[in-house]
């Protein structure tokens, strides 16, 4: 009797340790703020979105100090852009134009808007209907580092297309 208790017991612990964790191996497992996901189906951003955009075009272009002229990984950028864009012929892009803090708020302004038609105008070039694409220059107004250095300026001479 005595042994048949302990190999009962045995075997319920042995059942108990291989049955393991009820969400391991489940698809379903709980975020950072206790949303339930669904890991199984995420293959990447929803296609035609902005995040879709972002992650395979690229949203933005940098410019050299004093310029609006495309530099050759700009030009990548945007063949890489016009082909997205192409593909999701029912969206509107914004370009806005970006400087640095160096020089007058005016200048800096009519700098952004030239960057802005200079990516504009390439799209354009590449196939992209003109009616689909918008402008605005920033100038120095929303800086995407603060800084007065080179790398805070290197990061805000620039152009980023943003999804409509």
């Amino acid at each position: 009797m005595k042994g048949r208790f302990l190999l009962v017991c045995c075997a319920m612990m042995a059942l108990t340790a291989c049955h393991g964790d009820k969400n391991e191996g489940n698809a379903n497992t709980t975020g950072d703020q206790g949303q339930m996901m669904d890991n199984s189906f995420y293959n990447g951003p929803a296609p035609g979105s902005e995040e879709d955009f972002v992650v395979n075009a690229g949203d933005r272009v940098f410019f050299d100090y004093d310029s609006y002229d495309l530099r050759p990984e700009a030009r990548t950028t945007l063949e890489n852009q016009a082909r997205w864009l192409q593909q999701y012929s029912n969206l509107n892009v914004t370009i806005e134009g970006h400087a640095d803090e160096r020089g007058t708020r005016e200048y800096n302004l009519a700098l952004g808007e030239r960057r802005a038609n200079s990516v504009k105008n390439y799209l354009v070039a590449l196939g992209i209907d003109a009616s689909r694409v918008n402008t605005i220059s920033y100038g120095k107004e929303r800086p995407a580092e603060l800084g007065s250095n080179e790398q805070a300026w290197a990061r805000n001479r620039r152009a980023v297309t943003d999804i409509q």
